[in-house]
């Protein structure tokens, strides 16, 4: 029985558990970010206005009643009263309304439309955010534990060779000067350690916010992951992508089409309208010919009002709309630059940031070999302490700087998708290839 659940037990065991990657953490994200779910909810909203406009074409129905006690004294003129009738008065009548024309109920249908799909790219603009603060929560948490880890390996490799500079100072084959050199370089190592330690947990508190629980250990690039270059590989294409397919500029040509529109309807305030009234209704009165008697009564009729004048109110609400569609054309034309200056800043970070990755991955290995040799030179004479313990600054440095440069490139790929409008989960499923889901710190 031992053996059974031990044969069922190790295959568990002896698989690791993988560390979650990015398309995982973006679906936690999905779920619990409440900036997100907001936008959900205003676009539930905002699909609401069109069935909300429709209604102003649709006949109306309702219902009203009414009662009152009357206590009357009737009398001739100076003369005796000749009755005192009480009574109670009541009735109840049931209209339905059918509008026939009324123009700015057709134009507020139209302007309906444009609404429910400025409320559709104003969600996809939420959904391209939500994209990129969760790559740039889970970037910034990578590059922290990677500056950490190297503020760690080079604090441990002044640690050794403080130890060298002791030994070879008791032998008298060096200088207290040695000494003094690496002990300082090692408490700016500790220091550095604690800040970056710091920087750690408040970038995972930065990424929990989103997720809204306790991040686990999270997949790092691989080692050996390669960037791409943008494509196409012309800037002026991404900029007139980004001009006519940007998210925030399809929201300004919306509101700009429904503040044309709001001109139109105001202007609609000096029309006629024209309704089809239809009342059926029961009523109990009193007259001192016939006393109290019931009256019941049906009536159908069409009803038209012709505005004359209103105190000036619709010409200054046309006004108003005309300001209005001024300034959301200024907009549209401010989100059209925007987005241009959006794509021309992001291409150039992709394409700047995969040269300073190639410079800086050759610049890597120039300063470990630079390190080896100074370490040698140390060991033989022709190099002093301060040589050995700048070579492993410059690992340091240049390693943090590498990773940095490595996400910020990936950060600047993914911003240049949503200037066009075109980021989506594709785009984080590319860059979650370049994650090694065994690997985790």
């Amino acid at each position: 029985m031992k053996k059974l659940v031990w044969l069922f037990l190790s295959p568990l065991i002896a698989t690791p558990l993988c560390a979650a990657d990015l398309m995982q953490v973006y679906r936690q994200a999905k779920t619990n970010d409440p900036t997100f779910a907001a936008a959900r909810a205003t676009l539930d909203a905002g699909q609401e206005k069109q069935p909300q406009a429709r209604a102003g074409l649709l006949p109306s129905l309702s219902l009203s009643g009414n009662t009152t006690w009357n206590e009357n004294e009737l009398s001739t003129h100076n003369g005796p009263t000749i009755a005192k009738p009480k009574y109670n008065a009541n009735g109840y009548q049931l209209t339905l309304s059918q509008p026939l024309f009324r123009w700015q109920n057709w134009i507020a249908y139209d302007q309906s439309k444009m609404q429910v799909a400025q409320a559709e790219a104003n969600f996809g603009l939420a959904r391209q955010d939500l994209i990129l603060r969760v790559a740039q929560a889970y970037f910034d948490v990578l590059y922290a534990q990677e500056s950490l880890a190297a503020v760690k390996a080079n604090k441990q490799a002044i640690a050794q060779q403080l130890e060298l500079a002791k030994k070879s100072f008791e032998v008298g084959t060096a200088t207290i000067t040695d000494t003094h050199e690496a002990q300082a370089r090692y408490d700016l190592a500790s220091a550095q350690e604690i800040a970056a330690d710091s920087d750690l947990e408040v970038k995972l508190r930065a990424l929990q916010a989103i997720i809204g629980q306790e991040p686990g250990p999270l997949a790092q690039l691989r080692k050996a992951a390669e960037l791409t270059a943008p494509q196409p590989g012309n800037m002026a294409e991404w900029v007139n992508a980004a001009e006519s397919g940007s998210l925030n500029v399809q929201v300004q040509q919306y509101n700009a089409n429904i503040a044309a529109r709001e001109v139109d309807k105001q202007r609609a305030g000096h029309y006629p309208t024209l309704d089809a009234v239809a009342n059926v209704g029961h009523s109990k009165s009193y007259t001192p010919a016939f006393g109290t008697y019931d009256t019941d009564y049906q009536n159908v009729g069409i009803q038209l009002t012709i505005p004359l004048f209103q105190g000036g109110f619709v010409s200054s609400r046309q006004r108003e709309a005309s300001a209005n569609r001024a300034a959301s054309e200024s907009a549209l034309e401010a989100a059209k630059r925007g987005a241009a200056l959006g794509a021309r800043q992001s291409y150039l970070g992709v394409v700047n940031g995969l040269a300073q990755v190639k410079a800086l991955k050759a610049a890597l290995v120039s300063s470990q070999s630079a390190l080896e040799s100074n370490k040698l030179g140390y060991e033989v004479g022709v190099r002093i302490n301060i040589d050995v313990l700048n070579a492993e600054n410059q690992v340091y440095v240049t390693r943090r700087d590498l990773a940095k440069a490595t996400l910020d490139t990936l950060m600047a790929q993914l911003r240049l998708k949503s200037t066009t409008g075109a980021l989506g989960d594709d785009d984080i499923a590319q860059i979650n290839a370049l994650l090694d889901p065994s690997t985790a710190q």
